[in-house]
């Protein structure tokens, strides 16, 4: 880890192939921990830049459990998490609603980090089996145009670094590039980061991936979901260039509400505000869905505009079809764990 310590240590960024190799090494178990700590502080302290985001994610996607090839063209909505917002699960929600307007999702999630009920919580408690082998998982993504893929067990190789970060305390590198590390080959993806100062780099990192559009976006006080109390900033990735935006809920026709409307609670409550959303329930949690599902819905370039995405986004959840992409979810995983009986 030597000359990569040195020539971050001197401000200079490495180059993706250098990044790259210092991930192997990262991944190495005959690596000295001090050196892969210093190593992320350094990051961190630097400024993650473009090509070091994108060779870690070559490597960490690299080594990840993969889905057999011949899938649909598929995007994401996950966020980075580390807002400590304490917001309701939005983006799974969502998920579910951009599903129902007739998008596929392949929904990478992970346990809580900065909220009390990450994605795989909220599914679990739900009912959906979070743990469903490669082949289970391509054939729900088939069948429903939404699947989840618990970040765990797509990437087994990440439990290396698990105990150094834990050690450190503090968000690194790793906590950037989660929604990023997907092993599904994403053509486009709506990102929701909690650095506001990443958020070019970032946009320029999903270009660097392959997306051809993206959004990449960050809310009021932070938030990595949009929300209705403040602008939200993004940035548009389309054809190589990066084009920075800011919107409002008013700009889409939907009503402010304060930040604590949208707080979450434990994976049953937050089960029940994402089920209720769903069955149709008006109020600050499905306009706050609405918002997030419109944004991806626009970064599919399914809609040409947020707005339009906002009315596509209401009608997956008034005509059922959103609903009906959760209840295909959890009636498969209860077939499959009477199969395995």
């Amino acid at each position: 880890m030597k000359p990569y310590l040195e020539k971050i240590t001197r401000g200079e960024d490495l180059t993706i192939t250098e990044m790259e190799q210092a991930t192997r090494l990262m991944f190495d178990a005959s690596t000295d921990p001090a050196a892969v700590g210093g190593f992320l502080i350094g990051l961190k302290h630097k400024k993650e830049a473009v090509s070091e985001l994108t060779g870690l994610v070559n490597v960490i996607r690299e080594q990840a459990v993969l889905l057999p090839e011949d899938l649909p063209k598929a995007m994401d909505n996950c966020g980075t998490g580390g807002d400590g917002s304490m917001s309701f699960n939005i983006s799974t929600t969502s998920a579910f609603v951009v599903a129902g307007a007739g998008i596929t999702v392949s929904k990478h999630g992970n346990r809580s980090i900065s909220s009390k009920t990450g994605s795989a919580d909220v599914l679990e408690a739900l009912g959906v089996d979070i743990n469903l082998s490669p082949d289970q998982t391509y054939a729900l993504l088939k069948l429903n145009d939404i699947a989840f893929l618990f970040a765990q067990n797509v990437h087994p190789k990440m439990k290396q670094v698990t105990g150094i970060r834990r050690a450190l305390g503090i968000p690194t590198i790793f906590n950037l590039i989660g929604p990023l590390t997907n092993p599904v080959e994403l053509t486009t993806q709506l990102v929701g980061i909690y650095r506001r100062d990443l958020l070019m780099e970032m946009g320029a990192t999903l270009h660097q991936l392959g997306r051809k559009r993206a959004v990449v976006i960050n809310g009021p006080d932070y938030m990595d979901e949009a929300a209705l109390h403040g602008e939200t900033h993004g940035v548009l990735v389309e054809s190589g260039e990066l084009l920075p935006f800011t919107i409002s809920p008013e700009d889409v026709g939907l009503s402010y509400a304060e930040a604590s409307e949208i707080r979450g609670g434990d994976a049953l409550e937050n089960a029940d505000i994402l089920r209720r959303v769903l069955e149709g329930e008006p109020g600050p949690h499905r306009d706050t869905v609405l918002l997030n599902a419109a944004l991806a819905i626009f970064a599919d370039g399914t809609a040409q505009t947020v707005k339009e995405g906002v009315a596509l986004a209401k009608q997956s959840i008034d005509e059922g079809h959103a609903l009906k992409k959760l209840e295909t979810m959890i009636a498969f995983s209860k077939k499959q764990k009477e199969v395995a009986k």
